[in-house]
């Protein structure tokens, strides 16, 4: 199961470095380019929902295997496009299936281990999680550098097709399925709502923040989303139980959630920009600049865990924050000089500060819920974090775009009309646009911060069935 977590992660954020040549082969704006990331994200936030639903009508191998099976399926629908239409359909068909896969691990390790051991567990499947996709531009530049970006899918496949074979084999059943019944005003509700605030952030840098596509966009999308929140509320049987954020831990460490998945996923959409468009590196120049910020993430992420089961989650989660912010701060401030050394310092600081943080907030927030609302638990938080790094992603491409066309009307109105200048300012006006977005994600972090120092260190108080429910499954190993 981690290696298929490890699979889905690396695939979200491949198109990351692919995006200046996708844009040329494709002729495509960066703005239609990023949907290949935001899309992908978005479906995941659309379909986690229902993981609850699947989780309770299928068991562990059927639903993993499946899920598997259309993640594939995706795969080679992207591998075979030749045209922006047929890769993005394959990269929705592969969030289809990848979307299911996270909050269904996280519901594994919530039934098989107790708390106390939760921390040093979600630090090892967060090697996979947090690992994977900083990797991922790495491998992915190397491979466009030398090959093109049909190839990074073309190499997923063998793997993706192994893994299901060893699901087939080893994957043994956690859960115990019972009769369920989907509702599916609750699934077109939430899909409305969150397509409908992403398309709204999407497009705002082309249209504008009053246009009257941009303006529609929310208000379908609130409504859609107030509307699916009071169903929830009101269902014998919700699709995702909102309950759950009666729990003042679970809901402080979503709402920090949600900030730091949006610093780290817009970073890996305008780092490349940044490298690739405006300082002429290559694709796997631009991966390798981020390769010892994810090595050290990775080796990190276990020792986070185990720090959370020792100390709790809040001094650790601010030390991260601190250093995550402090390391951004140089990034608000680039220039067409900016050493690439500089550069590699900066995202391995980030990587580090990130890696401190993000297991012990998700650790403390899914502890704090009963056992019983685990499945629920799971996929409410990775529904967050999907939905918070497409809106987040989608917002920050469109301050990155708008800023950059203020810049640029401002400088060429100051210019004159000599080639050679103008050149030079249209690189210096996409510099500033994207120290702009990193100033919006300066400001995130800090608001997370301010957050963390909020958290309580409070031990679960667990409900009768969780001992109990350790003991029944202890004694049928037995």
């Amino acid at each position: 199961m981690i290696l298929g977590t490890f699979l889905t992660a690396f695939n979200q954020t491949i198109m990351s470095v692919a995006t200046p040549e996708l844009m040329a082969d494709l002729k495509i704006s960066a703005a239609t380019a990023q949907w290949l990331t935001t899309g992908y994200m978005l479906v995941n936030g659309v379909l986690i929902p229902i993981t609850a639903f699947f989780m309770k009508r299928f068991t562990t191998r059927q639903l993993f295997q499946s899920s598997m099976i259309i993640f594939l399926v995706g795969t080679i629908l992207s591998a075979v496009a030749t045209n922006f239409p047929l890769l993005l359909v394959g990269r929705l068909v592969q969030a289809a299936g990848a979307g299911i896969i996270v909050p269904l691990l996280y519901n594994v390790i919530m039934k098989l281990y107790p708390p106390a051991k939760r921390g040093t567990v979600m630090g090892m499947v967060s090697l996979a999680i947090l690992f994977a996709p900083a990797i991922g531009p790495t491998l992915a530049g190397y491979v466009i550098d030398i090959l093109s970006w049909q190839a990074m899918f073309y190499g997923l496949i063998p793997i993706v097709a192994i893994v299901i074979l060893g699901a087939h084999f080893y994957l043994e059943d956690v859960s115990e399925t019972a009769p369920a019944k989907l509702d599916f005003n609750s699934v077109i509700l939430s899909t409305i709502g969150f397509s409908g605030l992403l398309y709204g952030f999407s497009v705002a840098g082309n249209e504008g923040w009053s246009s009257t596509v941009v303006i529609v966009s929310f208000c379908v999308g609130i409504i859609a989303l107030g509307l699916f929140t009071w169903l929830q509320l009101v269902s014998a049987e919700p699709l995702l139980e909102l309950r759950t954020f009666k729990y003042g831990m679970f809901t402080l460490t979503n709402i920090i959630n949600i900030g730091i998945t949006i610093i780290m996923y817009a970073d890996m959409i305008l780092l490349p920009l940044y490298l690739q468009d405006a300082r002429d590196y290559t694709a796997m120049e631009s991966g390798l600049l981020m390769l010892p910020g994810a090595i050290l993430m990775g080796a990190l992420s276990p020792v986070a865990g185990k720090l959370f089961d020792r100390y709790g989650a809040k001094w650790i989660t601010i030390i991260g924050i601190v250093i995550t912010i402090a390391t951004t701060i140089p990034f608000a401030f680039l220039t067409d000089s900016t050493s690439f050394s500089y550069l590699v310092l900066m995202s391995t600081g980030r990587r580090i500060g990130m890696a401190l943080l993000i297991t012990p907030i998700q650790t403390a927030g899914l502890n704090q819920i009963p056992l019983s609302l685990s499945a629920h638990g799971s996929a409410i938080w990775n529904t967050i974090r999907q939905v918070a790094g497409a809106v987040g992603t989608s917002l920050l491409v469109t301050v990155m775009t708008t800023r950059t066309n203020t810049h640029l009307q401002s400088s060429m109105a100051n210019s004159g009309t000599n080639t050679e200048p103008q050149q030079h300012i249209i690189i210096e006006a996409s510099i500033q646009g994207v120290n702009d977005a990193y100033f919006v994600i300066i400001i995130i972090a800090v608001i997370s911060l301010l957050l963390a120092f909020f958290i309580k260190n409070n031990k679960q108080v667990l409900e009768e069935e969780t001992s109990s429910a350790f003991k029944k499954l202890s004694e049928s190993k037995a």
